[in-house]
C-alpha cells in the first residue's frame, strides 16, 4: 500500500494507511535494544505489579498504557523501558499516538513508523475545529487496532509538561473514547499507567537533554481491569491512575 504524506487534508488516506500498517518486528526489537543500551532506564513496579503485568500480557487482551509526558526524547526511553520490562514480548505489536509533525522529514518517519507510531492532528497545532474529523478517524483507527490484537501506547496530557514533572496534567477524554470505543468492539481494553520521572527539575520549563534523561526511573502500577463505561469517567480514572504511577517514580528515582 502506497504509503500517504502525513497531511491534515489528507487524513482520509493517512488514517487508512495506519490501520493496516504493520511494524518490521526484528527491525524494532534490535532499536529497542540499542536504545535500552542508550539509555539505561530503571524499571520498577508496584506491589505485584509485574506478575500482573506478566499474566495481563499472556491473557491476549488489548492493553491501553497510559503514560506522562515530560520530554521530546520520551518515546526513545519508553522504547527503551519496554525492552526492559514484560513489555519485550510485545514489541512490534505496540501502536504509539504521536504529533504529526513527526512523520514529515523522510528518515525521522521511517523511525516513528519503526516504533508503531499512529499521527495525531492536534488541536493546538490545527485549530480543534479543523482537527475534529481527523481526530474522530485516529480514534476509530486506535480503537479497531485493539480489538485486533494490537495494544496502544498514549500520553494522555497531549503534550510535554512544563508546569511540575511530578503533577500530572491535564487529561483530555481521547483515551476515554478509544477505550469506550474498543469495548464496543467487543475488544474491553486493560489500562496500565506507567509514571515517568528524569528527577528534579530546576526549570520544568526547560527540557531536560539526552544526558539528564539516561537512568530514568519507570514505575508499572497494576493493570485495571475494569473501566468505566463513560469516556468521561475513564479519563478521569486515568488521571488519577497516572498520578499514582507518577508518585511512584518520582519516589523510585
Amino acid at each position: 500500500m502506497r504509503q500517504p504524506e502525513v497531511l491534515l487534508e489528507n487524513s482520509d488516506a493517512v488514517y487508512d494507511y495506519y490501520l493496516r500498517h504493520r511494524q518490521n518486528r526484528l527491525q524494532a526489537l534490535a532499536a529497542y535494544a540499542l536504545l535500552a543500551r542508550r539509555y539505561r532506564p530503571r524499571v520498577f513496579f508496584a506491589g505485584g505489579a509485574r506478575e500482573q503485568v506478566r499474566q495481563l500480557l499472556r491473557s491476549k487482551r488489548p492493553v491501553i498504557y497510559s503514560l506522562n509526558h515530560l520530554s521530546q526524547s520520551d518515546p526513545y526511553t519508553v522504547a527503551a523501558a519496554a525492552w526492559r520490562s514484560p513489555l519485550r514480548s510485545r514489541i512490534g505489536r505496540v501502536r504509539v499516538l504521536a504529533k504529526d509533525e513527526l512523520f514529515v522529514e523522510a528518515d525521522q518517519r521511517r523511525k516513528v513508523d519503526m516504533m508503531g507510531g499512529i499521527p495525531v492532528f492536534r488541536g493546538k497545532d490545527h485549530g480543534i475545529r479543523a482537527v475534529n474529523a481527523a481526530g474522530q478517524q485516529m480514534m476509530d483507527v486506535c480503537a479497531r487496532r485493539l480489538a485486533s490484537g494490537d495494544h496502544l501506547a498514549i500520553f494522555p496530557e497531549g503534550t510535554c509538561n512544563d508546569v511540575d514533572p511530578t503533577q500530572v496534567q491535564s487529561v483530555g477524554s481521547g483515551i476515554g473514547h478509544i477505550a469506550f470505543r474498543a469495548a464496543k468492539l467487543g475488544a474491553p481494553p486493560a489500562l496500565v499507567s506507567l509514571g515517568i520521572s528524569y528527577g528534579p527539575r530546576l526549570d520544568p520549563g526547560v527540557e531536560p537533554t539526552r544526558e539528564e534523561v539516561q537512568s530514568s526511573a519507570f514505575y508499572f502500577n497494576p493493570p485495571i481491569l475494569d473501566l468505566p463505561q463513560r469516556p468521561g469517567d475513564i479519563a478521569r480514572l486515568v488521571k488519577s491512575d497516572l498520578q499514582s504511577a507518577v508518585d511512584g517514580a518520582v519516589k523510585a528515582y
